[in-house]
């Protein structure tokens, strides 16, 4: 969530206490969610079995490389002689197809000429988690069930039944969204270790119904970044540090770390994170990939571990734009226990928004504004130099840039220096800050959703900071160095929130009013030149102010991948902003210009894996942008 302030740290997680390996070829395709058994990922004896050592009976097509005819060196082991490059973990080969980069469409057509099959897919992944995990540290958990479900959608595919065009992928789901099945759902806290959730969130369900194979879950910045507000992004207690396979010493951008990272390193296909503010757009940015952060409403938070009931949304990544596509058509809908969700009643497509796809054709005549003073302005030399070349890319397509489109009021509502949730409390008004919004939200949102657990004794923020100050070694209650160097202001912003006791008094009231009028006013503001409707806002998302924006109007934004930074490795974006219920509009505009940008070298591109022998404590942040 938040981009630019962090600590850091890698504690190795403890040994199951359990022994021998999963039996990969038990029965369960009867149902998706079925068994409560615990496996941590560092069983990495059990891994080894999985992700190689499979039986021809489970795998029934082509296989995948043999550890007894293929190096260890070449599956496992990073190739020093690679290093900087991003051939330092070549990823082999699934069988015949070549699964690095691939698209989900590409892997649909292998599956339907049966040269690759959605169990493969699984095993293949397995391999990639075990050849990168204990870098990048992406995957938390690995679903016991992906196997029997991948074995489940093949049968059904063999059985002239395709669910859709996610039939067999393998995905992850960021940790804190809820699956009824053997994986714990924590937020990355040990404070909800064997607690068990009623049901499966919905956008998991909706996932699962689409014909989606279960992967795992990722790992994140702990309680979605609302603990602390100096922390290390991408920690957690229970998951440890996670790393981005661009730059492994650097912030990978978060709350959703592991989810970014883990498609940007070719780990999975794709996967699902939650935004407050930044949560999706910032990794999905850092690492390279497509990002997706809908409106407020069009994904139900229901089973998803919350923040914000105003500002949190459930989003998407991808390698490209189709393909974060193809995940939101899965998971957006009305859902009863999200009551939010009803507003988008009569303002979605009944086709979904894959139909919006397009190509660079549609540039033609499209118009797009620029809020530079606002957002621009505050960019670094080398992105401004690389995006104002990637405007000229666009405007040869046909599209027209304006410049100067601001959001009214920037010189209020956006801070000036950097991401900055308490703007209005630095100014001295917390009666115009999204913080005291966030702050109340979050003891009541988070009350509610404990109440649905069973098997805990964890039922309030209470509770919970209580748990921390007992675990103060592991979970760091207390701020370095009394506590742990990852949580380097403690738990500061759970205390904050627990200072309101969920109050919803005059002042929390006139902030939620200030910040959404003030932001939506903004933002539909600069959609509109000369009394007509623009096709959409461009901005350099690296800029944080400018997804803070949108989070706080609860509007829609997307991120497509242009390049990265030459004196870190870093990745960074193009975003393009819309009003409420804009999605079609940016599916849009997001596949013209990751068209456009084909062949012309820009868009996205592999990781080098620096720094990858480094565990530093912290990941650290610093200004990117030489040129």
């Amino acid at each position: 969530m938040r981009p630019h302030r962090l600590l850091k740290t890698c504690i190795s997680r403890p040994q199951s206490a359990g022994s021998g390996c999963p039996d990969a070829t038990q029965d369960r395709v009867k149902q998706d969610a079925p068994q409560v058994d615990i496996m941590t990922f560092s069983q990495r004896h059990c891994w080894a079995a999985i992700a190689v050592g499979l039986s021809g009976v489970v795998l029934a097509g082509p296989a995948i490389p043999d550890p007894a005819t293929t190096s260890n060196s070449t599956l496992f082991f990073p190739l020093l002689e690679n290093s900087g490059t991003v051939e330092l973990f070549p990823m082999p080969k699934c069988g015949p197809f070549s699964l690095e980069e691939a698209t989900i469409d590409q892997m649909q057509s292998a599956m339907e000429r049966g040269k690759l099959t959605s169990v493969q897919l699984v095993q293949c992944y397995l391999t990639r988690v075990y050849q990168t995990n204990d870098y990048i540290n992406s995957l938390l958990e690995f679903n016991l069930d992906a196997l029997a479900i991948a074995a489940q959608r093949d049968s059904e595919r063999r059985a002239g039944r395709v669910r859709g065009p996610l039939h067999g992928i393998p995905f992850t789901i960021k940790e804190n969204i809820a699956t009824k099945d053997s994986m714990q759902t924590t937020a990355g806290s040990w404070a909800l270790l064997g607690s068990v959730v009623p049901r499966d969130a919905f956008v998991a369900k909706k996932l699962r119904e689409a014909g989606a194979v279960l992967f795992g879950k990722a790992t994140l910045s702990e309680w979605a970044d609302m603990r602390s507000n100096n922390y290390s992004e991408g920690y957690s207690a229970r998951g440890g540090q996670c790393r981005s396979a661009y730059n492994l010493t650097l912030n990978p951008g978060g709350s959703s770390s592991g989810s970014a990272v883990g498609v940007a390193a070719n780990a999975i296909a794709f996967s699902l994170g939650t935004e407050t503010d930044g949560s999706v757009i910032n990794p999905a940015m850092r690492n390279a990939i497509v990002g997706f952060k809908p409106t407020v409403g069009l994904t139900s938070r229901a089973g998803v571990v919350p923040e914000s009931e105003h500002q949190d949304s459930v989003g998407t990544f991808g390698r490209t734009v189709r393909d974060a596509v193809y995940a939101l058509d899965a998971i957006y809908g009305v859902d009863e226990r999200d009551n939010y969700t009803s507003a988008q009643t009569g303002k979605t497509p009944r086709a979904g928004y894959a139909r919006f796809l397009t190509d660079k054709s549609a540039l033609k005549g499209a118009t797009f504004g620029l809020p530079w003073k606002s957002f621009w302005a505050k960019a670094d030399p080398e992105q401004l130099r690389i995006l104002t070349a990637v405007l000229t890319i666009l405007e040869s397509a046909g599209a027209t840039v304006i410049n100067n489109t601001e959001i009214t009021d920037w010189e209020t509502i956006v801070s000036p220096d950097y991401w900055n949730w308490d703007l209005g409390t630095t100014r001295g008004f917390p009666n115009e800050s999204e913080y005291t919004v966030v702050k109340v939200d979050f003891y009541n949102n988070i009350k509610s959703y404990l109440s649905e657990l069973s098997n805990t004794n964890i039922r309030s923020l209470e509770d919970i900071v209580q748990y921390n100050y007992d675990n103060d070694g592991s979970e760091g209650g207390y701020p370095w160095p009394r506590g742990h160097p990852a949580f380097y202001s403690g738990q500061d912003g759970f205390l904050a929130s627990l200072e309101t006791k969920g109050i919803r008094d005059e002042t929390y009231y006139q902030a939620l009013g200030f910040t959404q009028s003030k932001t939506r006013k903004g933002i539909d503001d600069a959609l509109t030149y000369r009394g007509k409707k623009i096709s959409g806002l461009l901005a350099p998302p690296d800029v944080g102010q400018s997804y803070q924006i949108a989070a706080q109007a609860g509007y829609p934004v997307v991120t497509v991948p242009v390049s990265v930074h030459s004196a870190s490795g870093m990745g960074f974006g193009l975003a393009v902003m819309q009003s409420a219920w804009g999605e079609a509009e940016l599916v849009k505009w997001a596949s013209a210009i990751e068209d456009a940008l084909k062949g012309t070298g820009y868009g996205r591109t592999r990781p080098k894996w620096l720094g990858h022998s480094q565990r530093n404590v912290p990941v650290l942040n610093f200004y990117e942008g030489a040129d």
